[in-house]
């Protein structure tokens, strides 16, 4: 009989293949005082459901300084919370206050989510073909449980979007049926990016880092053809009339 481990083996080392696979990391920004920002995200870890679970987080310590009350707790305050840090960017090593924290490792090459260019041949997008401009157009409904997510410009959903489902874009969101998951849009600091539903029954609704979720969309708009846009800092939730 032949050995199994001969049989196997070759003078050529075996073909090691490696693919790409892109994700979208949130950033947390945190600012002093930092017991009201932790009070703050618990607010917002309440009310988003589900906003951070499974997601990779970066810290970004820019808007502290080393002499920040409360920093040296900051990192573990963050992760009892659940939050699953991957990145720690803004800050440094050799800050006094830090020096005892368990650092991830530096990971290169990133950058701000609107500006993260993804080529636009149709076969590289599993979600769907690119439209010129930039946008990705969803032919179909997205259902419980998968993730859209497009950096590059707009996203138009001809379908629906079923509770449990997310679409992420750099730019707006179209629904033209109904939006019942979770729509985050203006990825990258696009402020006047909207959402847009022919029936609106969002679980969570968020334009360039702002949230709103349904308890704050007036039950009069619920079901309703609407559009979300960002108001001083305040997704507001309005009709749209013909």
């Amino acid at each position: 009989m032949p050995d199994p481990v001969s049989a196997t083996s070759s003078n050529t080392p075996m073909r090691i293949r490696a693919r790409g696979r892109s994700f979208l990391a949130l950033v947390l920004s945190p600012e002093a005082p930092l017991p009201l920002w932790l009070e703050g995200l618990d607010y917002q870890i309440a009310r988003s459901g589900g906003l951070f679970t499974g997601k990779p987080v970066i810290l970004d310590l820019g808007l502290l300084s080393e002499t920040t009350p409360g920093l040296a707790t900051l990192l573990d305050d963050i992760r009892r919370r659940g939050v699953r840090i991957i990145g720690i960017e803004g800050g440094s090593r050799h800050w006094p206050a830090v020096a005892h924290w368990d650092w991830p490792e530096t990971l290169d090459g990133g950058r701000p989510a609107g500006e993260v260019e993804i080529p636009e041949d149709p076969a590289a997008s599993a979600a769907g073909p690119v439209s010129g401009g930039g946008t990705l157009i969803i032919e179909q409904t997205v259902r419980s449980g998968q993730s859209i997510q497009h950096m590059q410009g707009d996203v138009i959903i001809l379908g629906s979007v079923s509770s449990g489902a997310e679409i992420v874009a750099a730019g707006s969101i179209h629904v033209y049926g109904t939006l019942r998951g979770r729509a985050i849009a203006g990825v990258g600091g696009q402020s006047q990016s909207r959402i847009f539903a022919s029936r609106m029954l969002a679980e969570l609704l968020a334009l360039d880092g702002y949230y709103a979720v349904t308890e704050d969309i007036d039950p009069t708009i619920l079901g309703q053809a609407a559009q979300a846009t960002l108001d001083e800092d305040r997704v507001r939730v309005l009709p749209l009339t013909p």
